[in-house]
């Protein structure tokens, strides 16, 4: 039987975000995966390929070309697809087109992290950045905190956030475009960035007690959107020690001797399973790095061919 070929189109509407966020958690539950990461070419025209391997799910690959200049050629980002193998044979389940896993991991895997370690009634999120991951934060937090109020987005570009609040406008949170993130930031009860950006664009000095900082973008050694006074300040969380050592966000300041080296308290598998317990007063500053990883992606795929009956 030949492999499903799954579009984005197809694919989109398929998973809601409660049932992405639950396809991570119950993959979590799971034995811990077996991971391979491939990265190469410049900054701005990277090959990134990553593997898995889950008991009882089975094997999965994404292969990702990433264009950060393909903007300026209104064209997306990154193009590729996810191949899924099942466990017990090998047998090419389906091959889908990437975006739509990474649409849906990428913010399934913050809102995740967010619940386990953010104040249930937050209620104003902040995201920095206005593409297609700013989006799809803003769908998932709105859907999954109930008691959040209003959405602030602020982009380099003051015109892309103002269009990514119109183009959120019928969500069932006020959405605003704001140019002064400082101030932004220090009302915020969840902070989530989402950009390209080699050096810090969020500060330490900036963040008030009790806030959560979700740090989305940065994925190479050369990238970082917190700066050392940030990450030294907050109880630092991880989705996979695996896949975000290497990330500039942690590995800078490491390095630097800013913060210690055990500074990581524990990642998606810690927390899930209950293996480090939370313990947040209400001035503390978590943050949690989202490096993603091929495991999420096959999670999300295997709950989407189980969704779509295949």
């Amino acid at each position: 039987m030949p492999p499903s070929l799954i579009s984005y189109e197809e694919a989109k509407d398929v998973l809601s975000w409660s049932a992405a966020v639950d396809a991570l958690r119950d993959g979590h539950l799971r034995p811990k995966a077996e991971m391979r990461d491939l990265l190469f070419g410049p900054p701005d025209g990277m090959m990134l390929s990553r593997a898995a391997r889950i008991e009882g799910i089975g094997y999965g690959v994404k292969a990702e070309a990433v264009f950060n200049g393909n903007a300026a050629r209104r064209l997306p980002n990154t193009h590729g697809a996810v191949l899924l193998y099942a466990p017990d044979t090998g047998v090419l389940r389906a091959v889908i087109e990437a975006r739509v896993i990474t649409d849906i991991k990428t913010a399934a895997d913050s809102v995740l992290g967010a619940m386990l370690l953010a104040r249930p009634d937050s209620r104003h999120l902040v995201i920095v950045g206005a593409g297609v991951v700013a989006c799809n934060l803003a769908r998932a937090y709105s859907a999954l905190f109930p008691e959040l109020r209003s959405i602030s987005i602020w982009a380099r570009r003051t015109e892309q956030a103002q269009a990514l609040s119109a183009q959120l406008s019928a969500l069932p949170v006020a959405v605003a475009a704001i140019t002064d993130l400082r101030s932004a930031v220090a009302t915020a009860d969840i902070v989530s960035t989402a950009t390209p950006a080699q050096q810090p664009i969020l500060q330490g000095a900036w963040i008030r007690p009790g806030t959560h900082v979700d740090l989305i973008g940065a994925f190479t050694a050369e990238m970082r959107e917190a700066d050392d006074a940030l990450i030294a300040s907050a109880k630092l969380y991880v989705d996979s020690h695996e896949t975000t050592r290497h990330i500039g966000e942690i590995a800078a300041p490491i390095a630097s001797g800013a913060v210690p080296a055990d500074l990581v308290l524990g990642d998606l598998y810690d927390l899930v399973n209950g293996r480090v317990p939370v313990s947040r007063t209400p001035s503390t500053i978590t943050a949690f790095k989202n490096g993603g990883g091929a495991h999420f992606d096959l999670m999300i795929a295997d709950r989407l061919l189980k969704k779509l009956g295949l």
